[in-house]
């Protein structure tokens, strides 16, 4: 059975990501429609599927050849299209992070869960090598994790007195992969968050800083369980790209009861424990775009509706939002799900 897709923004991870995963995926997904708010665009990559270029979500989620919708960018639509996919009864494939209060945050997920249709957020580093070969030493040699150190260091989107820059997302998207990240190798959502924001003089209403603390002390006193501390740093102009490239941190540092490990996606990880260090490249049989989507497949064509990627996603944006909070009060804010 081929899923019958249309594709709402071709965002920037179409041509490393989702162009060639629906490429090789094409004995479960045809892209039926394309909707881009650049027509050029839309009907380059209408022309290549075979499929029609769409002008407006709503015409593109109520075709009838259409039974799922992958939203690869937000553009200018926002969360629009999510809400017209459910009204249609179509699934949904959120590749992007959107920009939203606490309260539309709700009002969407009722909206998902009151549709009954199949919904899943992108989080690539769920799949990624690296990641699932930690997950297998956690329960194997190193032990349940106890301090996570979780940094993402990307260039700023416009330099002193220099011209803006394109990035690969927003810092809301960065920063709710990460807390899913670290949510998904400790095992469950956090209780509590502690935020802070930095914003450089003449840098308008953009952080070039900003970090988080995460409490997973479940059912313990606070600080007593596993815990995150997770930033997300745009405080090097584009331009500057040696600076930018020097001495980048370990993307994932987890200190585990009986060791310690250094992540870097997608493939390397290096881990120590009483035998010593040990390294390992590690390599996967499809690509996490293939990963990704097959998932999403699955979850579309089966007869159990599995609602976790909805409520993983709701749980990672409500903790940036509470962070926020937090930061704006000055203030732990408690988590209650």
């Amino acid at each position: 059975m081929r899923l019958r897709v249309g594709l709402v923004g071709l965002g920037s991870a179409w041509e490393v990501r989702h162009r060639p995963a629906l490429r090789a995926l094409v004995d479960r997904f045809e892209v039926r429609a394309i909707c881009e708010q650049i027509p050029a665009r839309a009907e380059n990559a209408a022309k290549e599927f075979g499929a029609e270029a769409v002008h407006g979500f709503r015409a593109l989620a109520q075709r009838p050849d259409i039974d799922a919708v992958l939203m690869l960018a937000p553009q200018w639509y926002g969360y629009l299209p999510i809400l017209a996919a459910a009204d249609a009864g179509k699934a949904v494939y959120c590749a992007t992070a959107l920009e939203m209060d606490l309260d539309q945050a709700r009002r969407l997920k009722e909206r998902i869960e009151q549709a009954g249709i199949a919904f899943m957020c992108e989080f690539p580093r769920r799949q990624a090598p690296a990641t699932l070969r930690l997950k297998e030493l956690i329960a194997t040699r190193l032990g349940k994790p106890r301090l996570l150190f979780c940094h993402m260091r990307r260039p700023a989107e416009h330099g002193p007195g220099g011209p803006r820059t394109s990035v690969q997302s927003s810092p809301t998207q960065d920063l709710i992969e990460l807390v899913d990240w670290c949510s998904y190798v400790v095992g469950r959502p956090p209780t509590s968050v502690l935020g802070l924001r930095h914003r450089s003089p003449g840098d308008g209403d953009e952080d070039d800083y900003q970090m988080m603390s995460l409490d997973f002390s479940e059912g313990l006193p606070p600080g007593t369980g596993a815990v995150a501390q997770v930033s997300c740093g745009r405080y090097m102009p584009a331009t500057w790209q040696e600076a930018v490239a020097y001495r980048p941190p370990a993307a994932l540092q987890v200190a585990c009861e009986q060791g310690i490990a250094f992540v870097d996606l997608p493939a390397t990880l290096v881990w120590f424990d009483r035998a010593g260090r040990h390294q390992e490249s590690l390599e996967s049989e499809r690509p996490v775009g293939e990963q990704l989507l097959s998932t999403f497949y699955r979850s579309v064509t089966s007869l159990v509706r599995n609602a976790s990627g909805l409520e993983d996603a709701y749980r990672a944006l409500t903790v940036v939002i509470q962070a926020r909070v937090s930061h704006a009060e000055g203030r732990r804010v408690y988590l209650s799900w």
